[in-house]
C-alpha cells in the first residue's frame, strides 16, 4: 500500500505515477476524500468522547432530577459517539480499500508506457552465428527438440498425466535444473543470503499484502476449501515470513533465497509458447529477497542485478538488460529491471531474471517495520530477484546446442554435474 502521508503531501506526484502506468489519476481524489471523511469523523468521534467523559463526572455528582436529565443526555451522547466511530471506521475502511488498488509509485526514471515501451539498459555477450560455425544449411534446433533428443524434457506424458503445459524433466534434464539452481544456492550464499525452503500455499492475508491480488488475480491458483493461495514465486512466502515484526536492520539487509516449486495459471496466454517449457503451469525457482532501508533500497537493487548478471555469466547466455515501463511493473514494484537471453530457434529475447524494487509498498501491507536510531518504528523497504528458474534450460540447451543434437555443457555447471562437458543425444524410451 502506498504512503498515506505521500498522498496527502504530494498528490501529484502519485497522479503522475498512475498516468505512467496507465491507471486512473482520479483514484488519488477518491482516496483523499475518503481520507479526509476519516479524519473529520475521527476528530468528532475524539471531541465527543472527551464531552461524554466530562458528562459523566457531572452525572456522578447530580440528585435527583437533575441527575435524570443528565443521563438522558448522556444517552443521547453515547448514542452520537456510536454513530460518529461507526463512521469513521467506515470511511477508513473505504479509503483503505481504494489505497490499495493505488500501485505503488514509480521510482524517477522509469520508462512511461507498457510492455513495449521498455529501454534497453545493456547488451552483454554475442549472440552465436550458427550459419558461420557450421555452414548455411544448418538449422538450430529448438529447447524441445534438443530436449527430447537427450531424453530430458517429456511433454507428451505431461500432458497425459497433468493437462496442457505440463511437462517432465528426465534424466539429464532433471540433474540440469537441479546443477542450476544448486548453482543460484551457492550463488547466494556466497552473496549472504540465507537459503529457505518455503512453503508454496499461503493465507489470501498473505497473497494480498504481496500485491498479488489485484489485476493479475486470474493469474493464481487457490484452494477454495481451504482458503489457500499456491504461490507464483517464493516471493511471496518470504514477504510473509516477516509479517507483523519489527526487524534490526543496523548490521544491513535481512536477505533469503527461497527455493521452491512455483504455480501459474498462465490465464490470458492462450496460444503464446504453447511448445515446450517456456510458459508452463508449475516450474522451480531460486529467488533472492532482501529485507533493507528504505535509503539502501535502490543499492540493494542494483546489487541484486549484479548477482543476476554473476548467474546468467556463469552459464554463458548472451543477453539483454532492461529498464521495465511503468505499465508493465506489477502493482507493487517501483521500478523493475529484467535480463533477458537471446533464443536462437525464435530469433528473439527471452525473460529469465526480473528483479523489483516494491520500497515499503508490501511493507506497509504486511507490517514489517524497522526501530530507526531515534526510537521511531517506520515500514522497511522490500525487494527480490530472479537467480535461476526452470525457464533457463530453454535457453543454456538451444544457446549451447552443437551439430548432432548434442548439448554443450557451461563450464559455470560442470562442477555441478560430475564434470559432464558435454550432454549426449540417446534414444528416449517410449
Amino acid at each position: 500500500m502506498i504512503d498515506l502521508r505521500l498522498l496527502r503531501e504530494d498528490p501529484d506526484v502519485v497522479r503522475a505515477s498512475q498516468v505512467a502506468r496507465g491507471d486512473s489519476p482520479h483514484l488519488v481524489d477518491e482516496v483523499l476524500d475518503a481520507d479526509a471523511r476519516r479524519r473529520s469523523a475521527l476528530t468528532g468521534y475524539e471531541n465527543l468522547r472527551a464531552e461524554q467523559k466530562s458528562h459523566g463526572k457531572l452525572v456522578a455528582s447530580a440528585q435527583g432530577e437533575e441527575k435524570q436529565r443528565l443521563l438522558a443526555h448522556g444517552k443521547h451522547l453515547a448514542e452520537r459517539v456510536k454513530a460518529l466511530q461507526t463512521d469513521a471506521e467506515a470511511a477508513e475502511k473505504t479509503a483503505t480499500e481504494l489505497a490499495r488498488r493505488i500501485g505503488n509509485v514509480i521510482e524517477p526514471g522509469v520508462p512511461t508506457g507498457g510492455e513495449n515501451d521498455f529501454v534497453v539498459l545493456e547488451h552483454v555477450g554475442t549472440p552465436r552465428d550458427f550459419a558461420a560455425e557450421y555452414g548455411p544449411d544448418f538449422t538450430v534446433r529448438d529447447h524441445l527438440d534438443l530436449g527430447e533428443g537427450l531424453a530430458a524434457i517429456d511433454t507428451e506424458r505431461g500432458a497425459k498425466v497433468s493437462g496442457a503445459r505440463f511437462y517432465y524433466l528426465t534424466g539429464i534434464g532433471a540433474r540440469l535444473e537441479l546443477a542450476l539452481l544448486n548453482a543460484a544456492v551457492d550463488k547466494a550464499l556466497a552473496a549472504g543470503f540465507t537459503p529457505v525452503i518455503t512453503p508454496t500455499l499461503v493465507k489470501p492475508e498473505i497473497m494480498a499484502g504481496t500485491g498479488f491480488l489485484g489485476a493479475h488475480a486470474d493469474e493464481i491458483y487457490r484452494l477454495e476449501a481451504d482458503d489457500l493461495y499456491l504461490v507464483g514465486t517464493s516471493e511471496v512466502a518470504l514477504a510473509g515470513y516477516h509479517s507483523g515484526e519489527i526487524l534490526d536492520l543496523s548490521a544491513g539487509p535481512k536477505r533469503y533465497a527461497g527455493w521452491s516449486a512455483c504455480y501459474r495459471r498462465e490465464a490470458g496466454s492462450y496460444g503464446k509458447d504453447t511448445r515446450g517449457i517456456i510458459r508452463v503451469h508449475q516450474f522451480h525457482k531460486v529467488e533472492a529477497f532482501s529485507y533493507t532501508t528504505v535509503e539502501d533500497a535502490a543499492a540493494e537493487h542494483q546489487r541484486i542485478l549484479g548477482w543476476e548478471k554473476d548467474m546468467l555469466a556463469l552459464v554463458d547466455l548472451p543477453y539483454r538488460v532492461i529498464d521495465t515501463a511503468a505499465g508493465d511493473l506489477g502493482s507493487s514494484a517501483a521500478r523493475k529491471f529484467d535480463c533477458e537471453a537471446w533464443l536462437p530457434s525464435q530469433q528473439r529475447y527471452l525473460e529469465l531474471t526480473s528483479t523489483s524494487n516494491c520500497t515499503t509498498f508490501q511493507a506497509r501491507r504486511l507490517g514489517v517495520r524497522e526501530r530507526t536510531a531515534d526510537g521511531s518504528l517506520r515500514a522497511v523497504a522490500t525487494l527480490n530477484g530472479t537467480l535461476a528458474t526452470t525457464r533457463w534450460l530453454v535457453a543454456i540447451l538451444e544457446n549451447h546446442q552443437l551439430p548432432d543434437g548434442s548439448v554443450r555443457v557451461p563450464e559455470g555447471l560442470r562442477p555441478y554435474l560430475g564434470g559432464l562437458e558435454v550432454l549426449e543425444p540417446v534414444r528416449a524410451a517410449r
